[in-house]
């Protein structure tokens, strides 16, 4: 287990338009406002496609399901972090038919905005949190 404590330094609350792809966007956001380590709190919106993945079976290396799709989508939840200034997100998402979620990758058009909110952190450094440590 690892801890670490800090503050948050601000706020942020972008808002992005029909057209673009979630991920660019937010990734040249933050790079924009010079974020390095960040938790995000919230995301809402729709898409017209998607592109995420998942984690497949346990072995070595980490095998990555992707999945992706078309159509109309509300975006119902985001969350990730801010890691040495790369987004490391997870969405859910929604139709009148599925429930779909998983790491946010490129491919995720915006349909009608997408509004994310971003916690922006000092006084700590999240390096290798997001990395796999396989059990000896």
């Amino acid at each position: 287990m690892e801890h670490v404590t800090g503050q948050v330094k601000r706020v942020h609350i972008w808002r992005f338009d029909m057209g673009r792809d979630l991920l660019g966007e937010l990734s040249a956001a933050v790079q924009s406002a010079g974020i390095h380590y960040g938790v995000i709190v919230a995301g809402i919106g729709s898409l017209v496609t998607y592109h995420v993945h998942v984690v497949g079976e346990k072995k070595r290396p980490v095998p990555n399901l992707y999945m992706q799709g078309a159509g109309g989508y509300d975006l119902l939840a985001m969350q990730g972090y801010i890691i040495a200034g790369r987004v490391h997100a997870h969405i859910t998402i929604a139709s009148e038919a599925d429930t779909i979620g998983g790491h946010l990758e490129p491919g995720c058009e915006i349909y009608t905005f997408a509004i994310v909110t971003l916690a922006e952190l000092e006084g700590v450094t999240l390096d290798g949190f997001d990395g796999v440590r396989w059990p000896d």
